[in-house]
């Protein structure tokens, strides 16, 4: 698949943020998502809508990662729109649910777009929201 563009990004507008991979540490990155996307002045629901986008690919995530993984997240921040991407490294053979899953529906209904990737002992799953324009 693809990986996601927004606008071009600057080092002052990305965001790393590793954490354990581990369902107990997805508040940190649903409360950075959530302050980044209000940044930016996303409608609350737009804000709400990437938090659980953030939340399903983690929880694809974690459930193909290697024991004792750490997740990294990497928000790209520009003037609309905010790109999160985040990666694990996988267990031999695991592969991404297929883009026709109830769980890659809910990310691309809830993103502007989205994007996977498994290669080399890692995965990666990509979201892209742009901002409603009006504000």
């Amino acid at each position: 698949m693809t990986q996601l563009t927004g606008q071009p990004t600057t080092d002052d507008d990305v965001v790393h943020l590793t954490v354990p991979a581990d369902g107990g540490y997805l508040g940190v990155l649903r409360t950075a998502t959530a302050g980044l996307a209000a940044r930016l002045q996303f409608a609350l629901d737009e804000i709400e809508d990437l938090r659980i986008a953030v939340d399903e690919a983690c929880a694809m995530l974690l459930a193909i990662a290697t024991r004792n993984a750490e997740l990294e997240c990497r928000f790209a921040v520009t003037d609309d729109a905010l790109t999160v991407e985040v990666t694990v490294p996988t267990v031999r053979g695991a592969t991404l649910p297929s883009e026709s899953s109830f769980a890659w529906k809910v990310l691309t209904a809830l993103t502007t777009s989205a994007a996977a990737k498994a290669a080399d002992g890692r995965a990666t799953i990509s979201l892209l929201t742009r901002r409603a324009s009006g504000y």
